[in-house]
């Protein structure tokens, strides 16, 4: 078990916490940005009155972003740091999965000594992408891996229990069997899912591609609708469906996506409005958010690619932007409470803590900050702000490397104030830390991934369409 918080006990509770925030006092870049994110029969609408003095006009103030994150390029040092960040954290993908299986570990020992055998569904579909990249770059031999992957598929689908082609959260290592009385979850599966269709577009082999298939089209996505407008976030055999749904802003835009790019249990259009997309506001910076962990604007980005792209409410690669340059900011002003956090040190999302696995992060604050940083939380973000997390990682790596990086990288967070350091990692965090930094490297996820006629049409049925000019990313 992830500690003493789970992810899904945090979901209830923060499921309908966000909220809309008066339009008043931001700057160009989010005024523009709002402006092209409300529906288009909002858009005549004159732009809400700013309120700040003269002295604070939008245009004197220093710009939130020096250069467009996608047209950024890596020195070669940087490339060859973030190299190495990515082929240390693989190793937790080759030595933490049961090589008969398949399946993933949910987490380990950070110095990889672990005798746990609960393994995640959703590790599982980072670890099938992690081996993509990993025979993409030779880093094993290309025969074993894809062995591993088609064991993986295999074993899920011929032995792994599911429930109308949603698997539980949480596995047994060596048989696939249910623990901890796990939901059947919506999202882990739609992470799961993901790896499965980037190993089919990826390696060009016939039994990889029918069982990726077989795995994907028996999702009955409709069965977790429920003839509701919005998808439920998981069913138990105990209590039936959980009675939060995916119906405000996270990371559950795979989620739909998937369903809507299903050719045999093909979710309706209308499920991708019917979620709202909460407004906030930090200092006078407004976008789509929720009162939630910074994973949320990262996890769908890991593989369906919004890059240049918006349908008819926002231009979501845009406004994960903001809200990781938002996150730091927010980081820097908590300098005060806790003075490790500087430009060379920020980030917080859900993690390990001293008081076990915590769903914690802001603006607005959520949980106990107490001055600790994650490392996910920066590298899961490489893509949106690549020099400004770039030099974090690196910070972190040069100044904590003896007890922060460990035989799979960084450990899932620590606290220089107080000199704890998480003894785990798991597996979600490193998933999203190799898959985002090689998207910020190559995009080669995003271009396997978005091979797939499920992806595409997921997008075109939810109205995504090029952007006519690129969104600026200067006030």
């Amino acid at each position: 078990m992830r500690g003493r918080f789970s992810r899904r006990a945090w979901l209830r509770q923060a499921a309908h916490l966000g909220g809309s925030l008066p339009l008043v006092g931001y700057p160009a870049l989010i005024s523009e940005f709002l402006q092209r994110s409300q529906p288009s029969q909002q858009r005549s609408q004159p732009a809400p009155q700013r309120s700040q003095p003269a002295q604070q006009q939008p245009s004197e103030r220093p710009p939130l972003f020096e250069n467009d994150p996608t047209k950024y390029r890596f020195t070669r040092d940087e490339d060859e740091f973030l190299e190495s960040i990515e082929r240390t954290t693989f190793q937790f993908f080759w030595n933490e999965t049961n090589p008969v299986t398949g399946l993933v570990k949910d987490r380990s020992h950070a110095d990889g000594t672990d005798q746990r055998n609960v393994a995640s569904i959703a590790a599982t579909g980072f670890g099938l992408t992690a081996h993509c990249i990993a025979d993409q770059r030779g880093w094993e031999q290309r025969m074993e891996i894809r062995d591993r992957v088609r064991n993986t598929l295999r074993f899920v689908a011929t032995r792994v229990q599911h429930e109308h082609g949603f698997y539980a959260h949480f596995l047994n290592i060596q048989n696939g069997e249910r623990v901890f009385q796990s939901e059947v979850s919506s999202v882990d599966t739609a992470i799961f899912l993901c790896g499965v269709l980037t190993c089919r577009a990826y390696f060009d082999d016939a039994e990889i591609y029918e069982l990726a298939t077989t795995v994907f089209e028996r999702v009955d996505w409709l069965w977790m609708l429920q003839a509701h407008r919005t998808l439920a976030m998981g069913w138990t055999p105990e209590h039936g469906f959980i009675k939060t749904r995916w119906d405000s802003y996270s990371e559950h835009m795979m989620i739909y996506l998937l369903g809507l790019g299903s050719a045999s249990h093909t979710l309706p259009v209308a499920t991708w409005s019917a979620w709202s997309r909460p407004t906030f506001e930090f200092n006078g910076i407004r976008y789509i958010s929720a009162k939630a962990p910074l994973f949320i604007h990262q996890y769908s980005h890991a593989w369906f690619d919004f890059r240049g792209r918006r349908d008819h409410f926002a231009d979501y690669f845009t406004n994960s932007v903001i809200a990781t340059k938002v996150h730091k900011l927010w980081c820097l002003e908590l300098a005060q409470q806790f003075p490790d956090y500087s430009e060379d040190l920020w980030g917080i999302t859900a993690s390990d803590s001293v008081r076990g696995y915590t769903a914690w992060g802001g603006p607005p604050e959520m949980g106990r900050i107490d001055g600790s940083v994650v490392s996910c939380a920066t590298a899961g973000s490489l893509p949106f702000l690549p020099q400004e997390t770039l030099r974090v990682l690196r910070y972190m790596r040069e100044n904590y490397a003896q007890k922060a990086w460990r035989t799979y990288g960084f450990v899932d967070a620590f606290n220089p104030l107080t000199n704890w350091y998480s003894a785990d990692v798991l597996g979600i965090d490193l998933g999203i830390t190799i898959l985002m930094a090689e998207n910020a490297r190559t995009g080669f996820v995003w271009e396997q991934f978005m091979k797939n006629d499920e992806a595409i049409r997921g997008m075109t049925r939810a109205g995504f369409h090029e952007l006519l000019t690129p969104q600026p990313l200067n006030s």
